[in-house]
């Protein structure tokens, strides 16, 4: 079963004549229309993905579709990742727009699909033009205070007259390239997580104390120190790991014994025993020095 979904942010004045327009277009092509409307403007870009994105997990889950098809471009995809390039993001960042994906942890018989990566929104607005497509610009895409949008109308052309005109190609098949390369690491990265990392308590949830074997991650390539390093805080850090709290860690695999690092966020220190690296809750013991 197909159907059209469109989500009405409310953020622009045109927004509701932008959805009578999709189940108009809906209509004529006979296919079912979802309608939803946010129950107040979302405050940011992050906070309207996230509505988006519940709003197709709920109608997913209703209708039972088991795909969800977006329009995402290769102009998105060179943005992405000159956004998260940016930002200091690592590979996973770099490649975060990819073909396809489970559209959520928790429904990954959900998949979300993207088929349109290889061509930029240049040649789909060409296309709409040659078949006579009425196309409707989103205005707040011209609102410079959003970084997505400088890039988009300042950054990209500029990188396009002044180095190379097809840098949003280019930067498309280098997110290609990062998506097969993390995938093979991420792959490595858990049979080594698997081998180096024990849990001491298995019934203390508030007190874990995971634990790395030094020795199998002193053998192990950098690379992939850093990807077991990271699952390994993702299990205990209340949020997700910063590169410099993994470092942190990765300090410890050849460090000297009893060797330790200050709090992390959520109150627990690593500490070198051995051959162990364990993260324990950090409590002040009676000279004041955390244990």
């Amino acid at each position: 079963m197909t159907a059209i979904a469109h989500c009405d942010h409310r953020w622009r004045s045109d927004s509701a004549d932008n959805a009578a327009f999709v189940a108009n277009l809906a209509q004529t092509w006979r296919l079912p229309c979802h309608l939803e409307i946010a129950d107040s403007p979302p405050i940011s870009e992050a906070a309207a993905r996230q509505w988006r994105y519940q709003v197709f997990e709920t109608l997913s889950l209703t209708h039972g579709y088991a795909y969800v098809v977006t329009g995402h471009t290769a102009s998105d995809r060179a943005e992405t990742l000159l956004y998260n390039l940016i930002r200091g993001s690592g590979a996973d960042g770099l490649q975060a727009l990819v073909w396809r994906r489970p559209l959520s942890p928790c429904h990954p018989e959900i998949q979300l699909v993207r088929p349109l990566l290889e061509v930029t929104r240049a040649e789909t607005s060409q296309f709409c033009q040659e078949c006579g497509l009425p196309i409707w610009e989103d205005r707040t895409n011209q609102d410079l205070q959003y970084a997505r949008n400088r890039i988009r109308q300042e950054l990209s052309p500029y990188l396009q007259t002044h180095f190379n005109p097809q840098v949003e190609k280019n930067l498309a098949q280098t997110a290609e390239v990062l998506t097969a390369e993390v995938d093979y690491l991420e792959a490595a990265a858990a049979q080594v997580f698997e081998q180096a990392v024990t849990r001491v308590r298995e019934n203390d949830r508030d007190n874990p104390n995971l634990r790395l074997h030094r020795p199998i991650l002193q053998s192990t390539p950098l690379a992939l120190q850093r990807r077991v390093v990271r699952r390994f805080l993702q299990q205990t850090l209340p949020h997700h790991p910063n590169f410099d709290q993994v470092e942190k860690l990765i300090a410890l695999i050849c460090a000297p014994n009893r060797s330790r690092t200050d709090p992390f966020p959520g109150g627990r220190i690593a500490k070198v025993e051995g051959e162990w690296i364990v993260m324990v809750r950090a409590f002040p013991s009676a000279n004041g020095i955390a244990d």
